[in-house]
């Protein structure tokens, strides 16, 4: 470690995931940066956020939780003995999960300043309702305690990649009909998007399909009504859909981490929400987003979608 990092204060934030929580933590950080900005920031996040966390303006070093535990003790004692090795002055858990504030432990006997939810914590979100809150308000109301007033919405402006390699038009409207496999009944029917898709290729628009690797089978899908749709499914980069996103007509998809992506980049948006997830906790938040919620997607009609979108 050299002279100048060393004499500098290092802070450490801890934002492990999922995706949309990951972009939402973006606005806090950016604060942080601001607050703290002769200070060595490094942040502790999953693998799957390392390359997006790397490109962010916030942060001098990101660390890996790979996700050790008692079933793998030495990756458990590895984090264990660098995070005390790391002499932090102060923490900032914006994942305020059991596993995150179980970190505490591991600072050794003079600790660090705390910000969240830890046993001991120096700077405390001493709010008992916090759980009711937008993760938003709750990371603003969490950093106000801990002396950080000026908390802007996320802005992933600096992720965007370039896009030439996908020769795209210059009207696209952007889909995105996964989610988590795990929670179908967070998915408006694959077969409703294709009509949505269909209709947008018949007014000159094209329709262009995204989502993880895991989802491949939905472009198929889609593409068996509208053979003219572009299937980028498994194709996209974080970076790559931030700057679709900001690119596209508009941007429809369910609540999943995409769309959380294409909000901070500045895209208008249409997200679906059933009774499987609360928008009042966890929507992306925008000038130009729009929430259409059913306790069953099943029973929210393509007509009244459509009319969220420049379909005309």
């Amino acid at each position: 470690m050299s002279d100048a990092r060393s004499a500098r204060p290092r802070i450490l934030v801890i934002k492990l995931g999922a995706l949309g929580d990951f972009v939402q933590a973006m606005g806090p950080a950016a604060a942080i940066r601001r607050h703290h900005g002769a200070a060595h920031i490094t942040l502790l996040t999953s693998p799957a956020y390392a390359a997006l966390a790397r490109r962010a303006p916030y942060f001098d070093e990101v660390w890996l939780d790979e996700r050790g535990g008692w079933s793998r003790p030495l990756g458990f004692l590895r984090l264990a003995l660098k995070l005390r090795a790391a002499r932090f002055a102060r923490v900032y858990d914006l994942q305020t999960s059991d596993r995150s504030s179980a970190y505490s432990y591991f600072l050794g006997p003079k600790a660090p300043e705390w910000s969240g939810i830890a046993r001991g914590a120096s700077h405390p979100h001493a709010n008992p309702a916090r759980d009711a809150m937008h993760t938003l308000e709750r990371q603003v109301e969490q950093l106000r305690m801990a002396g950080i007033d000026d908390v802007k919405p996320p802005d992933l402006s600096w992720a965007a990649t370039d896009l030439a390699r996908f020769a795209l038009p210059a009207r696209f409207l952007l889909l995105a009909p996964g989610g988590s496999r795990h929670r179908p009944e967070k998915r408006w029917p694959a077969g409703r998007f294709a009509q949505i898709a269909d209709r947008a290729q018949r007014r000159g628009i094209l329709p262009v399909v995204i989502g993880g690797a895991d989802e491949t089978g939905l472009g198929p899908e889609i593409r068996r009504i509208c053979p003219a749709a572009r299937d980028l499914i498994g194709k996209t980069s974080f970076g790559d859909i931030v700057a679709l996103g900001g690119r596209a007509l508009h941007a429809l998809g369910n609540d999943t981490g995409p769309m959380h992506l294409i909000v901070a980049g500045g895209g208008p948006a249409t997200v679906l929400y059933s009774a499987a997830s609360d928008p009042l906790l966890t929507a992306p938040r925008g000038a130009r987003v729009t929430i259409l919620r059913r306790p069953d997607l099943g029973d929210l009609a393509v007509e009244e979608v459509a009319a969220t979108l420049p379909l005309g």
